[in-house]
């Protein structure tokens, strides 16, 4: 399944995030793959990321990483430059975004 989410950096905090996220760490990279998270791209417009997962369930993934050594601790680091995540109504929380439309399902007759 792909989802996608929205987050937000904090003010003036860009540069930070972005040298930080250059590189995640290894053992968080194996803990995604434990979870059935096969791919993770960011795309930043100013201060707002934007997040697309493909991954085998999300909500258990997202339910089992703060429980992951490797991802509590790539959050007391990458936390410092992130305000919050949003989501599809614009609230605070990391539900995936509302899908509108997708090409391939469309393509298929499904859209």
């Amino acid at each position: 399944m792909r989802v996608a989410l929205h987050s937000e950096i904090r003010e003036s905090a860009v540069d930070d995030y972005r040298d930080h996220h250059a590189r995640i760490p290894d053992d968080l990279v194996a803990a995604f793959g434990r979870l059935g998270i096969h791919e993770w791209t960011i795309w930043r417009s100013g201060r707002r990321l934007f997040h697309l997962v493909d991954c085998d369930d999300w909500d258990a993934a997202v339910a089992a990483l703060p429980h992951e050594p490797a991802d509590q601790a790539w959050q007391r680091d990458i936390g410092r430059f992130v305000e919050l995540f949003r989501d599809a109504d614009g609230d605070e929380g990391t539900a995936p975004l509302e899908l509108i439309w997708d090409l391939t399902a469309q393509r298929d007759g499904a859209g």
